[in-house]
């Protein structure tokens, strides 16, 4: 892959911006560029981050490429202004995430995302605007066949989750939908299930949550959407490259996915065992819905972290398909599931004896 396909949409000269690019996902898109020979990648970073970990992958061996190491924050229109000059395709990975506000969620999220696009609309170089959202934002609800694919609806009324992250993330896509066409910019956005790798050590809430002092394991038989941080970037490099899909919506899942069981059983041999315990779905969905009651009873003092809409999202019995992304991209997993999985539980040992 060291020269990109003559029907990509850029050449391996034109400029692109990645934000978010010293991020978990973001390092990994940006080695994509590299390896399929695009010259100038320009990374977006905020001040604080570590710019390191971008410069380190040109070390080696790629003389013609330049990275370009701009530091900025998406809420200021100046700094928006200056890292999309001149740049032919954006693939926006930045987010608010982490926190439990919705104000903090909208305004790292969905406030830097209009900075963003209102910024490049005025220089008129853009080709494509690629955003990462997320499955998060899918109302499982309502999914009668069992799968879930780019054709289910989004929640409606996402702040009813209780999750700052879900809420954010439907408002940005809205957002990138009206304002790409409002400007007339082409857009794609890309959808990833649950992302892992090296460097992430945590297990997904879809398998299981150990908030009350025992890990509670409520994925039983269901799949869980995983996709190897490689793959999902690959899936993000395609999305800003491949002709003919603006204004798609691309799912991220990879192959020969996993039960939550099957996982959890791999991953108490391989990294370390632990007590948990398994909560039947049908139990799991009474707990959320008396959850959910009490906390409209008490109005609020108990937080919704925990209701019907947040179990279909997450533990609701769903399978995935990843068929749009292999026939429109021309995608395939780079690392396949084992190998994936075996990478990933080295790395949670290995963080495991380093704490």
């Amino acid at each position: 892959m060291n020269q990109p396909e003559s029907t990509f949409i850029i050449g391996t000269n034109d400029p692109i911006l990645v934000t978010g690019a010293t991020g978990f996902i973001g390092r990994k898109v940006v080695q994509c560029l590299l390896e399929r020979g695009f010259q100038r990648v320009r990374c977006l970073v905020r001040p604080s981050s570590e710019r390191s970990k971008i410069e380190a992958l040109t070390d080696g061996g790629l003389p013609d490429t330049h990275i370009e190491v701009f530091e900025g924050n998406l809420l200021s229109r100046e700094d928006c202004g200056a890292a999309t000059d001149g740049v032919a395709v954006i693939l926006h990975l930045a987010a608010g995430t982490g926190t439990k506000s919705f104000a903090d969620a909208f305004m790292n999220s969905v406030v830097t995302t209009r900075n963003l696009i209102e910024a490049a609309a005025q220089h008129r170089t853009l080709k494509r605007f690629v955003s990462v959202s997320s499955f998060t934002v899918y109302d499982n609800a309502q999914r009668r066949n069992g799968q879930l694919d780019e054709s289910c609806p989004v929640e409606v009324r996402p702040a009813r989750r209780g999750e700052a992250y879900c809420y954010a993330k439907v408002k940005q896509d809205q957002l990138v939908t009206e304002k790409c066409n409002e400007f007339g910019i082409p857009f794609v956005i890309v959808r990833p299930g649950y992302v892992y790798g090296p460097g992430r050590a945590a297990i997904s809430s879809r398998v299981g949550l150990d908030t009350f002092g025992m890990f509670l394991h409520l994925g039983g038989s269901n799949t869980i959407p995983f996709t190897f941080v490689d793959n999902c970037a690959e899936a993000i490099a395609l999305a800003g490259l491949v002709p003919g899909i603006d204004g798609e919506v691309f799912n991220v899942v990879d192959d020969d996915l996993p039960t939550s069981r099957q996982f959890l059983r791999q991953y108490k041999r391989n990294v370390r065992t632990f007590r948990s315990l398994y909560v039947p779905h049908g139990v799991s969905y009474w707990l959320c819905s008396m959850w959910e009651r009490y906390s409209e009873w008490s109005k609020g003092q108990l937080p919704l972290d925990f209701n019907r809409k947040r179990w279909h999202a997450y533990w609701k019995r769903t399978k995935y398909s990843n068929a749009k992304l292999k026939a429109r991209l021309g995608w395939k997993p780079r690392v396949q599931t084992t190998e994936g999985f075996r990478l990933y539980f080295e790395s949670c040992k290995e963080t495991l004896h380093a704490g």
